[in-house]
């Protein structure tokens, strides 16, 4: 045999399944596409949060959280309705986590080196209701080092287990079939590509240069999603969510194709939920792509409004940072504007400074490095926008600026094919919200929402602005955004048991073979059901990458 166990994905959840066979000295085989460059996959792009339940950092924000709520928000947004079926290990894993979560997560991350900015972000604040969708409090806690940190400490621990001759990597190695022998995987077959040096996240080329054969007691799969493949995300778009949009945007890396889906599919392995997905409504095209359609996700506060591409403000809760899936949802069922795949921010320089920040490890230097005096200089005693935020407003082709809002509207439709946007009316919804400013009391549910997050002190002194008047020269100038969507992450993928032994059609586990991370809907074929709470795709690939690590390290 090549290894007691294949890897085949270098991303965060197989780095953790491999960081768990190797302190325990298990040979592991590491297998992926991509060159080493890419070790870490796109956990290493990503911004990094973590949903953590009663933490330190939240009790120190007097944000009074616990195990209960979580878990009650959990339910109300995942919406499991598949228990007898597709849902039945999903809801397991999802009560697991929540646990994993107000447990020994944090204690699990800190062993490794990593710790979290003292301050807690409200991500995904719901459906305004107890019963339904999102978090009731702040949750999302940011690591020192954005998610390149969260995988650094796992991609640490693999070079040096291989420094050790307990891991062999295998780049540019395209798994095409896994070997079964006698009922049970054993191995893995593929396609030897050409040697490519491409920066990481940059597309390589897909060349044959050979074949392989590896073999090993068992296999983890852990390689991702779909965001990068748009036929795969247009082949299973819900029909609940209305049709997809002609035109997308892709918020990973090209490598995030999906293939091993159908190929585990192949195989006898059960695929479950592969109709609920994670897509995002705030994308930005990039201005500085690094991988084709490079989108970046705008992480709003609650100030911005919203408009949809005619011009219409969005109904609450369809509201900046609110529900990310009730908002894609709208965008694409409301029969007058299904036909358009953009929608509209207007804010104000006041508001950007404050609440724009953008997805990915790249777009937040400060926070990646781990510097505090930048942090402190770009955030709290700055007078603009951190700098990346500054350069997408200068720079991005979906940002335009004025002093007033005529001409405001006029840079905006400059930017579609036919002229949409009334001034006058937009004029009309801006000035009637803005009346609802002058008192610490409102009827409109958005204002209502910033007076209740600045309850918060993270809120108050870091992320929601004070409530001002849209048009009010001094808050100004005024900046319009145009919004797309970015494709990121499926929900669903292989059905999994709480070991991550995936399942086949028959319920049952196939022996030798694990998954965990993404493809395997981040454990169970669908942790998060129908909706995620933010800060728990990474976790989610720590947790059952850790499962199947443990699992495998006791069974061999």
């Amino acid at each position: 045999m090549d290894a007691d166990v294949i890897v085949v994905g270098a991303g965060l959840a197989g780095l953790v399944a491999t960081f768990e066979l190797t302190r325990r000295g298990k040979r592991v085989a590491v297998v992926d596409q991509e060159n080493a460059a890419n070790l870490g996959g796109q956990a290493f792009w990503s911004f990094g949060g973590i949903f953590l339940v009663d933490s330190p950092e939240q009790r120190r924000m007097r944000i009074s959280d616990s195990l209960e709520l979580a878990w009650n928000d959990w339910q109300g947004s995942a919406g499991f309705d598949r228990l007898d079926d597709e849902d039945v290990w999903a809801s397991r894993w999802a009560r697991a986590y929540v646990e994993f979560a107000a447990g020994d997560k944090r204690g699990y991350l800190c062993d490794q080196g990593i710790e979290f900015l003292p301050s807690v972000g409200w991500a995904e604040r719901g459906d305004l209701t107890a019963t339904g969708h999102g978090n009731s409090v702040p949750r999302f806690h940011v690591p020192w080092g954005t998610g390149t940190g969260i995988v650094k400490p796992f991609t640490e621990s693999a070079l040096a287990a291989a420094e050790r001759g307990l891991v062999t990597f295998h780049h540019r190695h395209r798994v095409d079939e896994l070997v079964l022998t006698d009922g049970a995987v054993t191995g893995v077959r593929g396609t030897v590509l050409a040697p490519d040096d491409a920066p990481r996240g940059k597309p390589s080329n897909r060349d044959a240069a050979g074949s392989f054969d590896l073999s090993a007691q068992a296999v983890v799969i852990t390689t991702g999603g779909i965001g990068g493949n748009h036929d795969i995300v247009r082949r299973y778009w819900p029909e609940r969510m209305g049709t997809p949009p002609k035109s997308m945007i892709t918020g990973v890396p090209a490598y995030v194709d999906g293939r091993m889906l159908d190929i585990a599919a192949d195989s006898g392995v059960r695929l479950v939920n592969r109709d609920r997905m994670w897509h995002y409504t705030e994308g930005v095209q990039n201005w500085d792509p690094i991988w084709p359609s490079h989108a970046i996700r705008i992480l709003p506060g609650p100030s911005s409004m919203w408009f949809d591409a005619l011009g219409r403000r969005l109904p609450q809760p369809y509201l900046p940072g609110y529900d990310t899936l009730g908002t894609l949802r709208y965008l694409r069922t409301t029969p007058e504007i299904a036909g358009y795949d953009h929608s509209w921010f207007i804010l104000t320089q006041k508001i950007i400074k404050k609440e724009f920040a953008l997805s990915g490890s790249e777009q937040n230097p400060d926070i990646t490095d781990g510097n505090w005096k930048s942090f402190a200089r770009q955030r709290v005693l700055n007078n603009k926008a951190p700098a990346p935020v500054e350069a997408f407003k200068q720079r991005g082709a979906d940002f335009v600026v004025a002093d007033g809002l005529e001409e405001l509207v006029a840079k905006m439709n400059a930017l579609t094919d036919e002229p949409l946007l009334d001034a006058a009316a937009i004029r009309r919804q801006i000035e009637a919200r803005d009346m609802q400013v002058t008192n610490p009391f409102s009827k409109d549910a958005q204002i209502q929402g910033i007076h209740n997050a600045r309850k918060s002190i993270t809120e108050r002194i870091g992320r929601t602005a004070a409530p001002h008047r849209i048009l009010d020269p001094a808050a100004g100038p005024l900046i319009g955004v145009k919004l797309h969507v970015l494709t990121r992450k499926t929900l669903g993928g292989i059905q999994t048991d709480l070991s991550s032994r995936a399942l086949g059609h028959d319920g049952l586990p196939i022996p030798g073979l694990y998954a965990a991370g993404e493809v395997a809907g981040f454990g169970g074929g669908g942790v998060h059901g129908y909706n995620a709470l933010e800060g728990t795709f990474l976790g989610g690939c720590i947790f059952s990458g850790r499962a199947a690590g443990r699992a495998l390290a006791d069974a061999l």
